[in-house]
């Protein structure tokens, strides 16, 4: 890694990590699909009411992930092995914590949740079986990017990439077996799903059980200064995913006012496809931290400069790809998953793809800037972005523009929200670029 060319790390990092992180959203978009296609709308409607419970658990997994492993190449680059180590250690105990709260919620808490989120008569026992399943499944999804995390910054984002990448294959056989040989529905569904990341941990065995490897299970107690980084550095992570689950659970409270569960099911359509593209910015973010946390170790802000630079336009050249393919074909993207041909379904999530993702630019300079942050442990200007799009902005601005101009304003609120928050960002580097 150290002797390669600063764009052919990039590169390396960057497309493995952006696959993984592809696979990984695809778990969800799986089961839109088959879900579309074998319980049609009120089964697309009941899956989006739950999903804000999967960005829940997957922004811990996230949080615990990107904030350890930050703080374990930084250590690694200085040559503090024993201090890697304690963090890995402390990373596991607090995925222990966090998925013991996680499985209580799934035991006794699914039915009201399902009701907090706004599942009606039609779809309450949907929502409330795969928010249940999900939650029980929450100890293999943490661990999954706990590990996936600590892979990539171990040197091997080849093997992180093939885990994400098999896991998230299987998801799809599996959605398939279950929901129409075996016809078990919506438990189906999430069935398949829960058990995509039990499949990427054994993937991963390979590395993480090697005594030769970069980190280890060591004997030691819990290190508060250990729990800090994890929070400090990796809160980013998790506001990032909140930030997807309260915009669900907001527009689909709003939504359901204006236009109902079919509304929802809309939504659903363009809020799994929204997922799939933030995951790419997600994984050029990803694949990036670990050559700036290692450069940050060393002292080599010039270094830090150059990746930052690779993975901005990186992300501009992708951003007009990706509207310009979701601009030209909303209408043949929205049929995919309108199985019942509902003409209102159709129309309303057609309009919402050609305005909600005109936010994309923003969205990737706001993904990758709140991680470039993370990664030389600027805190500050990491929490207030990610902040800013996932609870202080995007929640006053759906209801204000819904309230002024019906769903077209629900549209445009995500895209007005993250605008802003990148002005905030540009001003925030700027001032990083005159301190250094």
């Amino acid at each position: 890694m150290e002797n390669a060319r600063p764009f052919q790390e990039f590169a390396r990092y960057s497309s493995l990590s952006v696959l993984g992180m592809i696979a990984i959203s695809c778990y969800i978009l799986a089961d839109t699909f088959f879900v579309s296609r074998s319980l049609g709308t009120n089964g697309l409607a009941a899956l989006n009411l739950a999903i804000p419970a999967y960005n829940f658990i997957h922004g811990t997994g996230l949080m615990l992930g990107m904030g350890g492993a930050t703080r374990f190449s930084i250590c690694k680059s200085r040559g503090d092995d024993h201090i890697a180590n304690i963090i890995f250690t402390n990373t596991l105990y607090l995925t222990a914590i966090f998925s013991a709260v996680f499985l209580a919620a799934g035991l006794f808490f699914s039915a009201p949740l399902a009701i907090m989120l706004g599942a009606d008569g039609a779809v309450f026992d949907m929502t409330a079986t795969y928010l249940q399943v999900l939650l029980l499944f929450s100890p293999a999804f943490i661990l999954n990017d706990v590990l996936l995390c600590f892979v990539r910054n171990d040197g091997n984002p080849q093997l992180a990439m093939l885990a994400t990448v098999g896991s998230s294959l299987s998801n799809v056989v599996l959605d398939y077996v279950f929901m129409f040989p075996f016809r078990m529905g919506i438990f189906g569904a999430v069935l398949a799903t829960g058990m995509s990341p039990v499949i990427g941990v054994v993937i991963m065995a390979p590395h993480w059980v090697k005594k030769s490897k970069g980190f280890h299970i060591v004997k030691t107690g819990f290190h508060g200064e250990s729990v800090r980084f994890h929070f400090s550095l990796g809160f980013p992570s998790l506001l990032g995913q909140l930030s997807s689950g309260v915009v669900m659970i907001i527009f689909n409270s709003i939504i359901l006012q204006l236009e109902g569960n079919t509304g929802v099911a809309a939504y659903g359509v363009i809020a799994n496809i929204s997922l799939v593209v933030t995951s790419i910015y997600t994984g050029i973010a990803q694949g990036v931290q670990p050559l700036v946390s290692r450069e940050y170790g060393r002292g080599h802000r010039e270094s830090q400069q150059t990746f930052l630079r690779f993975s901005m336009i990186t992300m501009l050249v992708l951003s007009a790809v990706i509207y310009g393919v979701i601009f030209l074909f909303a209408d043949p993207i929205a049929a995919i998953f309108n199985s019942e041909h509902n003409e209102m379904l159709q129309q309303i999530a057609v309009t919402g793809l050609k305005l909600y993702f005109t936010s994309v630019a923003f969205v990737g300079y706001n993904t990758i800037i709140a991680t470039y942050f993370t990664s030389v442990e600027e805190a500050v200007p990491a929490h207030v972005v990610s902040l800013l799009r996932g609870l202080i902005l995007i929640v006053p601005m759906a209801f204000i523009l819904s309230a002024l101009w019906g769903m077209t304003g629900v549209w445009l609120a995500f895209p007005v929200t993250e605008l802003i928050v990148m002005v905030v960002g540009l001003y925030f580097s700027a001032k990083s670029r005159k301190r250094g």
